[in-house]
Parts: C-alpha cells; sequence; structure tokens
C-alpha cells in the first residue's frame, strides 16, 4: 500500500494505481516536480497526462519486446490521441500495435486526464499550486474577456432562434443584426457606462472605499 502525506492510498486513484502496476518508478516525483516548477518552466496538466500516456505507450511497448527508435513513442502517441489524425490512420497505427503483442483497447483505456492528473496531485500527493498575484488591470481584463465571450454567445443564441422563427414563417422579420450591449448604473453617483468602457476605465466617479 503506497501511502503520502495525505494519508491516503495513492493506488485508489487511477493515476497511482498505474504507477505502481506498470512499475514506472520515479514518476510520481517528476508530475510533483514539473507541476510545481517555476513560472516558464511548469508543465500544464494536459501536458503532465500526455508525459504520463506516452510513458504508458513506452512500457507497453517494451514490455510486448518492441524496438524503438527516438521519437517513434511520442509520434506513435499522437496518430492514437490527437483530434486531427484521421480514421484510417489511426486504425492502421492500432493494428500495428496489435500486431506487436500490444492489447491497444486496453491500454487506452488506461490514458489519463488531465482531470486524473489534477486529482493525483491535489488529494493523493497533497499539492498545491500557488497561483501567482494578479494585478488589478490583468483581472479587469480577464472578467472583460468572459463577458466578451458571454456576449457573444448570446447574440449568436438569440440569432439563432430569430432565424428559426423567421424561416419557419413564425417571425416576420427582414435582414437584420443581433446586438447584445450590457450597461452598468452606479446608484452612489449616478455614472452609466457600457460594461467594457467601465472596466477600461478602472471604476466610475466614485471615491475609492
Amino acid at each position: 500500500m503506497a501511502e503520502d502525506a495525505s494519508g491516503l492510498d495513492e493506488t485508489d486513484s487511477k493515476v497511482g494505481r498505474l504507477i505502481e502496476s506498470y512499475d514506472l518508478g520515479m514518476l510520481d516525483r517528476e508530475l510533483v516536480e514539473r507541476w510545481t516548477a517555476p513560472n516558464g518552466e511548469r508543465s500544464s496538466l494536459r501536458e503532465l497526462a500526455d508525459v504520463f500516456n506516452r510513458r504508458l505507450l513506452a512500457t507497453a511497448l517494451e514490455n510486448a519486446d518492441v524496438d524503438t527508435v527516438d521519437g517513434e513513442v511520442e509520434n506513435t502517441y499522437r496518430l492514437l490521441s490527437d483530434t486531427d489524425v484521421s480514421t484510417g490512420v489511426r486504425t492502421e497505427v492500432r493494428n500495428r500495435l496489435a500486431r506487436q503483442g500490444v492489447d491497444v483497447d486496453e491500454l487506452e483505456s488506461q490514458f489519463v486526464s488531465h482531470q486524473a492528473i489534477h486529482t493525483y496531485l491535489t488529494k493523493y500527493r497533497n499539492v498545491e499550486l500557488e497561483q501567482p498575484e494578479q494585478r488589478p488591470e490583468e483581472r479587469r481584463e480577464k472578467e472583460r474577456e468572459r463577458i466578451r465571450r458571454l456576449q457573444s454567445r448570446t447574440e449568436a443564441v438569440t440569432r439563432d432562434s430569430i432565424e428559426r422563427l423567421r424561416d419557419g414563417a413564425h417571425l416576420r422579420l427582414g435582414d437584420a443584426n443581433v446586438l447584445v450591449d450590457v450597461r452598468v448604473f452606479c446608484e452612489e453617483c449616478g455614472a452609466d457606462f457600457a460594461v467594457d468602457e467601465l472596466l477600461r476605465r478602472s471604476g466610475c466617479e466614485c471615491p475609492d472605499p
């Protein structure tokens, strides 16, 4: 039973169980170190999932006594997992692996997601990732982009609904544009701003609290 500072059995998680069953050595520490590295060197959870899955593939090939050349494991994993790979190419790769003695269905079922990596690191390895404090302008820009995406989504849904009603003869309307305008009204100073302008200005005319 493998336990760490969290007091939990790591093999209760998919990632921990695979590390033990595939005898992946120090991969657990590597995941922790790469996720907690300084900014600029830190690996994302998706990158760590790819690292983990490539290691599983390499071990499966080694267990099947398949010799590989540099870059072959990485390319094979890409052909198995990337969404832009055609079905024909993926089938060809799967058939080749099967002929080499790899149980492809079992292998692919063991590939982990970035969520599984996150659960393993935070719950079973007790790792907390410090988030850098954002400057006020960075936080405002982040929220502005979020609101813009919501506005665009609202415009798209509204446009689609109107067009379906019009095409079905349930609404009389010529060529039209859909605009979503979100405004913020301050009840203290009476200022009225489009939300994008308010965030760009960093506030209304009220004094700082």
